[in-house]
């Protein structure tokens, strides 16, 4: 990922994978070492205050650090964004979609080891990609000449880990990465989708987790009693 280059409107781009891979690499082997998991959720890519910060998908730094317990050294990107700083864990913005989709996960199974048993989370591609004014871009809006090569990268990733760790389904936390599974995997694994828990969708504004529950029922995921 680090030999990729990216012309305008990206100013930055971020790899967590590089400079924040301790806690990355916790939350794999802590999380990530046994198999089959029946489940596979597989992300978009890190959002600013989440993994960007923090290595870890979905990455909020609170439920990274009480929930999952997960902490680590965070070093610096080599270019940075003014308006986008690398805080790491000492972060004191919060992912709204991490202490979502977190904060379900603690609500529904109550203990790290109990979700992971069954599941894992996952993002399908591990770079942030930032514009000049600081807003975040993307990896649909990115040139087609540029997403070519980054999928074909990200779709073998996405497949090593499904080989890795045998799911009965993978579902995309939204429709960007409900389609790049559908490309990556070709028909070889059940695929679903659930709604993605940003702030920007309007949908999961209204009852996120409800609504994740119902659609994971529809693709028969069996949930524990509340």
């Amino acid at each position: 990922m680090d030999s990729l280059r990216f012309g305008p409107p990206v100013a930055c781009t971020y790899n967590p994978l590089a400079y924040a891979w301790e806690p990355h690499a916790r939350y794999l082997e802590r999380y990530g070492a046994t198999a089959p998991r029946e489940v596979l959720l597989v992300g978009m890519n890190p959002g600013p205050f989440g993994m960007v910060q923090t290595g870890v998908p979905f990455g909020d730094v609170t439920m990274v650090r009480d929930w999952l317990g997960i902490t680590g050294r965070v070093e610096s990107p080599k270019h940075v964004h003014p308006k986008r700083p690398v805080q790491g864990f000492d972060c004191p913005r919060s992912e709204v979609s991490g202490s979502r989709i977190w904060g379900w996960a603690r609500d529904r199974f109550g203990t790290p080891e109990r979700f992971f048993r069954r599941f894992f989370v996952w993002n399908y591609c591990p770079l942030a990609f930032v514009e000049p004014s600081g807003r975040n871009r993307p990896p649909d809006k990115l040139p087609a000449g540029e997403q070519k090569v980054l999928f074909e990268i990200c779709d073998d990733a996405l497949r090593g880990i499904v080989a890795a760790l045998s799911p009965s389904i993978v579902i995309g936390v939204g429709g960007f990465a409900e389609k790049r599974a559908r490309a990556a995997l070709d028909g070889d694994y059940r695929i679903g989708c659930i709604l993605h828990p940003s702030p920007a969708n309007p949908a999961a504004n209204r009852g996120w987790a409800e609504a994740i529950e119902r659609q994971l029922a529809d693709l028969g995921v069996e949930l524990p009693a509340g």
